[in-house]
């Protein structure tokens, strides 16, 4: 079982052992999502130089943790479905136009 699976099983473990599978619907997973990422981004709110890294990974932790749950209750493999997304965006940023450059892809 490589490291994803295992973190997978332990976090489907948790869930299961408190009994919480009938919160997590997809719509309230997105929503938790949305709420610990903007957590995250409150950790850089006034000074993005200067964070608490362990606020940081706790936040980072939370969005990690829901994006996995979500993942599960869809059954939906994560690798998969990011390489599948690395692709459509390699051909919306090929290196030659946009390399080095934030320009957004319509705009390339």
């Amino acid at each position: 079982m490589d490291k994803l699976e295992k973190l997978k099983s332990v976090i489907k473990q948790f869930v299961d052992e408190r009994d919480w599978n009938k919160f997590h619907s997809p719509a309230n997973l997105a929503k938790s999502i949305s709420i610990e990422a903007n957590e995250l981004l409150e950790c850089f709110q006034w000074d993005e130089e200067n964070y608490d890294l362990d606020d940081v990974k706790e936040e980072l932790a939370d969005v990690i943790n829901y994006c996995i749950q979500m993942s599960i209750v869809l059954d939906l493999d994560i690798s998969t479905i990011v390489l599948d997304k690395l692709e459509k965006t390699k051909l919306k940023y090929p290196v030659e136009k946009c390399k080095s450059i934030s320009t957004k892809y319509n705009k390339l």
